[in-house]
């Protein structure tokens, strides 16, 4: 009888070894694929239009007092002169603007990163009907790689998606890092050193490129899904004595632009579902198409002027009292 009991308890005794060191065994594993893939594969991107998130992300922690912060797209990238905006206000600012592909809600929480009070927080989305997820996770990944201080622009309910997009991410950074082609620029204005300090690509756009598509030129009706979190976000700044407004974004006039009475409606509708101040009428945003550079969203250089100079005025009205639209 207590040979049996010997025999079972060193039976068990011997499975829990196996079992620890087989987790052992697990973790030093995975934690030298950690290290290879985090440290010595990554980041394969440096050089990248993406990258200039590492720097945007730098001068907005970097500015200490009131602030003018603008949240967007490439849109802005491609369309504002902030030097003439900080000028106007004498207020630092930093251009956050950078990719439609990872989506406003990648794009949003840049606002988050160091909120100080008497921040403005000019939205300047050109749509406002997303699914409230990160459009494109893998585009995220070359966005953040292992700059660990750019994690913070990933909601916790978006680490899913990154996950899964992360194999593909890691298979073009293992082959970059083979063909040792990683890191580099390009010699277009695809890349980050096109950027300046503010966070505006500079390079030079004096006319507009040939064959633009401007088909996808449309009224963005907002939905809940968005509304809910562009005021969930404006509470948590108007809480740290910031303030955010939503701006108009450049709309090309062409023979298939919508009426001006659509970007109407459409303006009193975002008013009207968020608790934040539309400052712009949408049609003040109307330019000529020899203004774009090389896609419906992307300025030249005279329409970044006459596009900041609207966003002046439209700041200036509403510091003196006034809106374009009356929010519900």
């Amino acid at each position: 009888m207590l040979q049996k009991i010997f025999a079972v308890s060193y039976r068990r005794n011997t499975c829990m070894k196996k079992k620890v060191l087989f987790f052992g065994k697990l973790f030093i594993v995975t934690l030298i694929l950690f290290v290879f893939c985090f440290g010595v594969v990554m980041p394969q991107y440096t050089g990248n239009y993406q990258a200039s998130m590492v720097d945007k992300a730098a001068r907005l922690r970097s500015v200490e007092g009131p602030k003018i912060v603008l949240i967007g797209n490439s849109n802005l990238a491609f369309g504002m002169d902030s030097q003439m905006l900080e000028e106007a206000f004498s207020m630092p600012v930093v251009n956050m603007g950078l990719h439609g592909g990872v989506g406003n809600v990648f794009n949003e929480q840049a606002a988050r990163l160091n909120v100080t009070p008497g921040d403005i927080y000019v939205v300047c989305h050109s749509n406002y009907d997303d699914t409230d997820a990160i459009k494109n996770p893998e585009l995220a990944w070359i966005t953040i790689e292992n700059h660990y201080e750019l994690y913070k622009l990933i909601r916790p309910k978006d680490w899913w998606d990154m996950i899964r997009a992360y194999p593909t991410y890691l298979r073009k950074c293992l082959g970059q890092w083979r063909n040792e082609s990683g890191n580099q620029e390009t010699n277009n204005c695809y890349r980050r050193s096109a950027f300046n300090a503010y966070g505006d690509v500079y390079y030079p756009r004096p006319q507009s490129e040939e064959g633009i598509d401007f088909s996808p030129v449309a009224i963005h009706h907002i939905n809940e899904t968005t509304a809910k979190r562009l005021n969930t976000l404006y509470d948590d700044l108007q809480k740290q004595g910031a303030d955010m407004v939503v701006a108009g974004y450049p709309i090309a006039e062409y023979e298939g632009t919508p009426e001006r009475a659509a970007y109407d409606e459409m303006g009193q509708e975002i008013a009207d579902a968020l608790d934040a101040a539309v400052i712009s009428d949408f049609n003040d945003y109307r330019y000529p198409t020899s203004y774009f550079y090389n896609t419906y969203m992307h300025l030249t250089d005279e329409g970044t002027k006459a596009r900041t100079q609207q966003l002046i005025k439209d700041l200036q009205a509403y510091m003196d009292g006034e809106a374009k639209y009356e929010n519900k």
